[in-house]
């Protein structure tokens, strides 16, 4: 049988249980506060700067021989912040279709920092389906062509001497209008970064 006193001592008990762990939920969110205050970290900007395609070849049997290349240009308005590339993988797809991948040479940029990635990509061989050897052919013959370029980079974080664990980053440029003739100007055009 319970006494009074083990009776008003749960309560207690749990009522000291709730406090810490509320104690600990203020301490933790107002470390993340400061934290975010200091930092004040912002998203990195990515956009494709030029695009080029060379010895493009449509075979009559539906196989894509190309090369492409893309200028990326990453910045990082972040102060405090630097990012370690660990790898980078870009692709260039046509309606869904991927068309090529390559790698790019991991990199390590600063705080306030603007690096152009220069990526070439060949596709050899590619065997195409459905719709997109017409919209192809479609798109030669009217002198440019709309790609998708997909970025995939595995990154870490840098503040002072902390360095984060690896995060996977993805970065989507749609709609990039590329000219089969080589052209002065070139739309800039945004990518979408999902982090």
């Amino acid at each position: 049988m319970a006494t009074p006193n083990s009776q008003s001592a749960r309560p207690n008990l749990l009522r000291y249980i709730a406090m810490v762990i509320l104690a600990l939920i203020i301490l933790v969110g107002i470390a993340v506060l400061i934290t975010w205050l200091v930092l004040r970290p912002k998203r990195l900007v990515y956009s494709v700067e030029d695009a080029a395609i060379h010895n493009f070849n449509l075979t009559d049997a539906d196989h894509l021989n190309s090369n492409f290349y893309f200028t990326i240009r990453a910045y990082n308005p972040n102060r405090r912040v630097s990012v370690y590339y660990d790898s980078v993988e870009v692709s260039v797809r046509y309606e869904d279709q991927t068309l090529a991948t390559n790698a790019v040479q991991p990199f390590f940029q600063g705080h306030k920092n603007v690096t152009r990635l220069h990526a070439s990509l060949s596709a050899q061989t590619v065997a195409l389906f459905g719709n997109v050897p017409k919209d192809l052919k479609l798109e030669r013959t009217s002198g440019d062509i709309e790609l998708d370029v997909w970025i995939k980079a595995r990154i870490r974080f840098k503040v002072g001497k902390w360095k984060s664990k690896h995060r996977t980053m993805k970065i989507f440029c749609s709609n990039v209008l590329v000219k089969f003739s080589r052209s002065k100007s070139f739309p800039r055009t945004p990518c979408h970064v999902d982090l």
